[in-house]
Parts: C-alpha cells; sequence; structure tokens
C-alpha cells in the first residue's frame, strides 16, 4: 500500500480546506512572500481556470506556486519555445510551476566541422 502524502504533517484534503494566508504560512518565506503580495493577472487567470474545471490549461505563469487546488489538472507550462505539458501531482505542492518546464536543452556535441583548428580537431588516444 502506497504511503500516503503529506506537506508539512498535512493531508492534501486538509490543505485543500485551508485558506490562502493558511497555507502561506506553511511555505518557505520566498513563496510565502510571492503568495501574500498577491496573484498576477496572469496567475489569476490560470486559478480561473483550474477552478473553472478545465482538462487543459495553457499558461506563462511560471513563478506560480503550485497550490493544493491545482493537484490533478493538466498545465501546459511555457518553457521559452513551447508549452510543455505537465500533470500537476501532490509531491509538487510548494514548488513553482518554471521547476517543471526546462528552458534549456542538453547539447551533444559531435566530431568538430568544417574551419575547425587542427587542435580541436585533435582526438586523445587515451
Amino acid at each position: 500500500m502506497p504511503k500516503e502524502f503529506k506537506f508539512r504533517g498535512k493531508t492534501v484534503e486538509e490543505l485543500r480546506k485551508m485558506d490562502l494566508t493558511e497555507f502561506a504560512k506553511l511555505l518557505d518565506s520566498r513563496k510565502r512572500r510571492s503568495l501574500m503580495r498577491g496573484l498576477t493577472d496572469a496567475q489569476k487567470d490560470l486559478l480561473e481556470g483550474i477552478r473553472k474545471g478545465k482538462e487543459y490549461i495553457k499558461t506563462h505563469a511560471r513563478d506560480m506556486v503550485i497550490l493544493p487546488e491545482m493537484v490533478g489538472s493538466k498545465i501546459g507550462i511555457h518553457n521559452g519555445q513551447d508549452f510543455v505539458e505537465v500533470e500537476i501531482k501532490p509531491e509538487m505542492i510548494g514548488k513553482f510551476l518554471g521547476e517543471f518546464a526546462e528552458t534549456r536543452k542538453s547539447v551533444d556535441h559531435s566530431a568538430p566541422g568544417l574551419g575547425a583548428t587542427r587542435t580541436s580537431k585533435h582526438v586523445p588516444l587515451k
């Protein structure tokens, strides 16, 4: 049987019953301050879409803190080029949306190309 997820000793259902100020007290200082200053228009639009029960919502609000009411929804988070679809799980509560949409690709370098210098073409034997 899988262990029930708890965030700072509270279950997801207990967290959903809390209002925003009570939940903010459970977060670390940076995220707490972000929530207590108020939500931006993009963040408000995102929350409205989730509350309406939309299946998939696209957003540019990478700085939105993941709230308990978001659990179970699918969100398209913009990474600068396209939208990365992310399903919100209980383990993500209290993190920023941007943490789940990488903005940089990993680069695999191949052999040196045309115009490369002699030293850059050197391949060590060992």
